[in-house]
Order: structure tokens, then C-alpha cells, then sequence
């Protein structure tokens, strides 16, 4: 029975993660499923892989993923030259994006939804409000989109950390 058990465990965690990270990289939320499959985890082996300490780093590197993934998308507008109005409203997009994109296309439409969203409000802003021509607008825009892949890429590494240091600690 024993046996059975820690097979259903592992199958199940092993799940979980592959899930997880499929999460990740359409820029849902993969890294809180990690921290709920370490956490089932930790509670099945009686709190002894990882301790507090670990736990709690799980929940830094979680918070950590989500902060880079909103920040980057405002951080690659600013970057191309876009104001820091730029950066609010590439944040903003990418948010509108996501939401307005799941239902039209879920899983791969919150991805292109995030995307395309940073890139219509950092380009929109900086048009509307800095008189920036068409060119430059679209420069800012291709910034805001591309900040917004590279913070899907930082929360991706974030769960990859928070697995190497379970894998580490365990």
C-alpha cells in the first residue's frame, strides 16, 4: 500500500510540474502550482525535505516570477525610448490583453493577448500623449512586447530555481 502511495505521489507532483511549466510559458500562473505541489509535498514527507526556510524560499521565487513578468513588459518600453507613462500603459495593455485574449483563444491567447496588449498601450500612449510619430510609437511598442516575453522567460527561470532547490534540498 506504501508503495502505491508514493507511486500516486510522485506521478501526481510529476504532473503538477509539466503543468506547471506549461503554465509558465503562456504567462499563467505555473509557479503557484509548483508551490502547491512542493508544498503537498513537504506536509506527505512531515515537513522534512525542505523546511520553513525552504518554503519560504519557494514563496520568494513565486513572488519573485510574477514582479519580473509585470515589470518588464513597462521596462522594455522605457528601454525603446518610451516615457514612464509608456511603461504604465504597456503594463495596463498587457493586462487588458490577457484578459480580453483568453476567451477568444484560451492558453495561447492570454500569451498573444499579454503581448499584443503591452505593445498597442505603450505605442497608443506614446502617440497620443508625446506626439511621437507613427515609427517611433511602434518602436516603443516592439519594446513593451518584447519586455513583456522576457518577463515570461524570468518567471519561467523562477520555477526552474524553485525546482533546482527542492531537487537540491530534498
Amino acid at each position: 500500500m506504501a508503495i502505491a502511495l508514493a507511486i500516486l505521489g510522485w506521478t501526481t507532483f510529476g504532473i503538477a510540474v509539466v503543468v506547471a511549466m506549461g503554465l509558465n510559458m503562456v504567462g499563467l500562473f505555473g509557479n503557484w502550482v509548483i508551490l502547491a505541489a512542493l508544498g503537498g509535498a513537504w506536509l506527505a514527507y512531515g515537513f522534512e525535505p525542505f523546511g520553513w526556510m525552504g518554503i519560504g524560499a519557494f514563496i520568494l521565487l513565486a513572488v519573485l516570477g510574477e514582479v519580473l513578468e509585470t515589470v518588464f513588459a513597462g521596462v522594455g518600453a522605457r528601454k525603446f525610448g518610451g516615457s514612464k507613462g509608456a511603461m504604465v500603459a504597456a503594463l495596463v495593455g498587457c493586462l487588458l490583453g490577457a484578459v480580453a485574449g483568453t476567451p477568444l483563444f484560451p492558453i495561447l491567447g492570454t500569451l498573444l493577448g499579454a503581448c499584443a496588449g503591452a505593445f498597442v498601450g505603450a505605442a497608443i500612449y506614446e502617440y497620443l500623449k508625446h506626439e511621437a510619430g507613427v515609427g517611433q510609437s511602434l518602436w516603443v511598442g516592439t519594446g513593451a512586447a518584447l519586455g513583456k516575453i522576457g518577463g515570461m522567460i524570468a518567471k519561467f527561470t523562477c520555477g526552474l530555481l524553485m525546482l533546482a532547490t527542492a531537487w537540491v534540498t530534498w
